[in-house]
């Protein structure tokens, strides 16, 4: 019986990596802990460093003999992947891993990435909510009055009867519409090809290819980009574009740094063109201690924390789970990455 090299290079509970070996018998699943990073929270998945030349060797041998990774291993050492004899496919624990395989090669090679699509799918929605109700609240408003001990009252809004115009509607955006629908909101949207689906499918009540967005701007009153970061959507939303949007409007970002032209972003932000913005993503991460966005008064700064919650670790185990029974069979692999679309 052939036995398969199964390499974890991410942290996992025990009992995750145990499941991920009841699989199947032919499977030989290495996990070593000492090789990798300590977690600092809860489903952290932090890339492993190099520490020394023993590391290194062990390394090496480990993704030498690797037929299947569970995530990505060491950065220095990713550019080697495509040239690794034995390894034929990587699971990764992020959906958004387009330019990463790009840039370390694996676009021109014959190794299969399957990506975690889907399973941040409601954390990152309840975050674009998140940004839809706190400006309508005017919470950081209220943060600041709250600090200075200061009683001033006010009228709030209601998502209800808000256009909320989500550009990219995979399996993130999709749930962001059904969400802002739930809230009684108008929900339009745009994906990269309509192809046969319908607006319904989708949870909105207009549906346009993305090179048409310009059309959906001026309607939004929330504007969530939930778009894979590819060479179409670099700079996607521009200073153009962001002056088309109707003044007030509220920007979310959960989709990449890239999507957005950051200085123009800036801009819109300082002049209150832009209402205010929920950034979870940025163009330079971490963000540097001088980005006017840390201290602009509308805008709400998160650490690319908003698709991490307690329960990722036992999501992507089991996605992984079912893709190690479907390679085993034969049987196509669930959440291909597209080596041309990068997503």
């Amino acid at each position: 019986m052939k036995r398969i090299k199964v390499v974890v290079t991410s942290p996992l509970e025990d009992d995750l990596v145990d499941a991920i070996r009841a699989t199947d018998d032919r499977l030989d699943v290495v996990y070593e802990r000492e090789l990798l990073e300590p977690t600092r929270y809860a489903s952290d998945h932090p890339l492993p460093t190099v520490k020394d030349a023993d590391a290194r060797a062990r390394w090496d041998a480990l993704l030498d003999e690797a037929e299947i990774m569970f995530d990505f291993g060491p950065l220095e050492l990713t550019p080697t992947l495509a040239s690794r004899p034995q390894l034929r496919w990587i699971q990764s624990t992020s959906a958004g891993v387009g330019r990463l395989a790009e840039r370390i090669g694996l676009t021109e090679s014959s190794v299969i990435v399957t990506t975690a699509s889907g399973v941040h799918a409601r954390p990152l929605a309840e975050f674009a909510l998140l940004g839809m109700l706190m400006f309508g609240k005017d919470v950081l408003r209220l943060s600041r009055e709250q600090h200075e001990h200061h009683w001033e009252r006010y009228a709030g809004e209601e998502v209800a009867g808000k256009t909320v115009c989500v550009v990219g509607l995979g399996k993130i955006g999709r749930e962001v519409a059904r969400l802002a629908r739930a809230l009684d909101a108008r929900t339009v949207g745009t994906v990269r090809d309509v192809g046969g689906r319908t607006p319904e499918d989708l949870f909105v009540e207009q549906l346009l290819p993305t090179e048409r967005i310009d059309e959906l701007l001026p309607e939004a009153d929330v504007l969530v980009l939930s778009c894979p970061h590819t060479p179409l959507t670099h700079h996607l939303l521009d200073a153009r574009r962001l002056a088309l949007l109707k003044p007030g409007a509220i920007l979310v970002n959960i989709a990449r740094g890239d999507v957005v032209d950051e200085p123009a972003l800036i801009e819109a932000l300082r002049s209150g063109r832009l209402r205010g913005a929920a950034l979870d993503v940025f163009e330079q991460e971490p963000l540097p201690d001088d980005n006017p966005l840390w201290d602009l008064p509308n805008v709400f700064v998160s650490p690319h924390s908003a698709s991490t919650v307690g329960a990722e670790n036992e999501r992507i185990s089991a996605l992984f789970i079912e893709n190690l029974r479907r390679y085993l069979a034969g049987d196509p692999l669930l959440n291909v990455l597209d080596k041309e679309l990068f997503y």
